[in-house]
């Protein structure tokens, strides 16, 4: 028997833009309505980009300190900040989400072919924002594209650059990275210390059949717009609520409680803060 499942909710991204989905939350106002929903729709925990007036994405951090703070007026979710920005972004504007002051942020362990491009992270740079979320009591998210990332931050935590234990997320199908398969699933997991938790995010249509083995082998899921807009083939997801609920229903067929964005701090040991 595996304990309750987080869901998170990845709500924008930094490529995705209204020409491919119409349902794409773009302002500080939508992007925290979003939020909201899906926190009732069942996600304990959303993963945050933001946009700048134009719609373009930005690492701006006073858009992510308004948007954050529009979402905890309302609700209790784990509020995750990237950090990933968007290819091209120097290193120094990508460490701004952190003054949101998040109770989480994601942490890419190693540099990516990213479909033409490439997703920058050099080992000093993982090791200034390791240090940064540290000093800041951030706990970070893991990110994982491929075998090498995973044993870096295995790497870190031995070094003690990285505390343990570490909740890492499985990013499989990006152009560049790891194919979303089972066995590669399994070569991950595998590699996973027992004591750390881990989730799967899958993009594309690969969305739900990867949620549904994660489920099944006792992780956690990242839904939502970001990485996927279509609900089933040709339907487009009118939001990122309704991925949620998608996963919830996979979830509830496999027999895994839904975790409480409470129950999620306890299982990621991370404390709340919201305001007593």
């Amino acid at each position: 028997m595996f304990g309750p499942i987080i869901i998170t909710c990845a709500l924008v991204g930094a490529e995705l833009t209204r020409d491919q989905t119409p349902y794409l939350p773009l302002s500080p106002d939508e992007i925290a309505a979003s939020a909201i929903a899906a926190h009732q729709a069942g996600a304990a925990m959303v993963h945050l980009h933001v946009r700048d007036e134009s719609g373009r994405p930005t690492c701006r951090q006073d858009i992510f300190q308004e948007v954050v703070q529009k979402i905890r007026a309302k609700c209790d979710v784990i509020i995750q900040v990237s950090t990933g920005g968007a290819i091209g972004d120097s290193f120094e504007t990508r460490m701004e989400p952190l003054a949101a002051e998040p109770d989480m942020a994601s942490l890419t362990t190693g540099s990516i072919n990213f479909g033409d491009e490439v997703f920058l992270n050099p080992r000093p740079f993982i090791e200034q924002l390791a240090a940064a979320m540290a000093a800041k009591g951030i706990k970070p998210e893991v990110e994982v594209f491929d075998t090498a990332m995973l044993e870096t931050a295995l790497q870190m935590v031995g070094q003690g650059s990285l505390g343990a234990p570490l909740h890492i997320d499985l990013v499989l199908g990006v152009p560049g990275g790891l194919a979303p398969s089972e066995s590669n699933l399994e070569i991950l997991v595998s590699r996973i210390p027992q004591e750390f938790t881990w989730s799967v995010a899958a993009m594309g249509r690969h969305q739900f059949p990867m949620a549904q083995l994660a489920i099944k082998k006792g992780g956690h899921v990242r839904v939502g717009l970001e990485d996927n807009i279509y609900l089933s083939k040709g339907v487009l997801a009118r939001s990122n609520a309704e991925l949620v609920e998608r996963a919830v229903q996979l979830a509830k067929a496999a027999n895994r409680n839904i975790a409480s964005s409470a129950q999620a701090r306890e299982i990621l040991k991370i404390s709340s803060t919201l305001p007593d």
